[in-house]
């Protein structure tokens, strides 16, 4: 099969992927018929009245808000810290330390520590985000430049490519996919991570009305506020990520 028709038939079976999910919704809905079972119906038409109604608008830009600047920081410092260790043995050594406890410190225990000591702030929540995410990217692209290849480095040498020559033909091609992973990763990361801290203290946000709605055992509502974040998830990585990952990769398929 050729590739383009590999591709396309790819794209059919994962286009099928999110209708198959609601109809096993649908019918595991209709199995169980209870109150706390509500339909993807019923779910689509909360989420249209507390939309137009209620704070939904309101309080998915307060986590899109937060996430955005915890996932920016967190890359922009990962990237650079990830590139420094990467290059350097000596530093890659003595901090190899911090980045077992970082990427293994409970994200609950950095949201709380940070909120006794800053208080429930904005600042607070973004800041412990940024320590939770920031160990994975810089191992991440630490990996990434570790695995650059000798050869290009002569290739260039030889060519006698000045710095941004060589940064943006020799190194940045190799450790773009590890920042697309870095990325991916990341995002999951971050968009779960936003949610728990808003749940355990904020003055907004989905993570802040899904534990109010818990309150109430408001299935309905929880639910309507999760499939509203999850279509804002799904639009960013199918029309902003897998878009940019294409682009940027279309090298390896000349």
């Amino acid at each position: 099969m050729r590739p383009d028709r590999q591709r396309l038939a790819g794209w059919r079976w994962e286009l099928a992927s999110l209708p198959l999910l609601l109809i096993v919704w649908q019918v595991l809905a209709i199995v169980v018929a209870h109150r706390l079972f509500p339909t993807p119906l019923e779910v689509t038409a909360e989420i249209v009245r507390v939309a137009s109604q209620g704070p939904l608008l309101a309080d998915l830009a307060k986590t899109l808000a937060r996430a955005t600047s915890a996932f920016v920081i967190a890359m922009v410092l990962g990237t650079v810290l990830g590139l420094l260790l990467g290059r350097q043995a000596i530093l890659d050594r003595l901090f190899s330390a911090w980045l077992v406890v970082g990427l293994n410190l409970p994200a609950i225990v950095v949201a709380i520590v940070l909120y006794i000591w800053l208080g429930l702030t904005e600042s607070a929540l973004v800041a412990a985000v940024v320590i939770n995410k920031m160990p994975l990217v810089i191992v991440t692209v630490r990996e990434g430049v570790r695995s650059f290849s000798n050869d290009y480095e002569e290739l260039s040498r030889a060519l006698r490519l000045d710095f941004r020559q060589q940064l943006a033909k020799i190194y940045w091609p190799q450790l773009l996919p590890f920042m697309l992973a870095a990325a991916r990763t990341g995002l999951s990361l971050i968009w779960k991570i936003v949610l728990v801290f808003e749940v355990l203290g904020s003055d907004g946000g989905v993570g802040y009305r899904v534990s109010v709605l818990f309150q109430f055992f408001d299935v309905q509502g929880i639910l309507a506020y999760t499939a509203s974040f999850i279509a804002v998830v799904l639009a960013f990585e199918y029309g902003l990520l897998r878009p940019l990952e294409r682009r940027a990769l279309a090298w390896r398929q000349t």
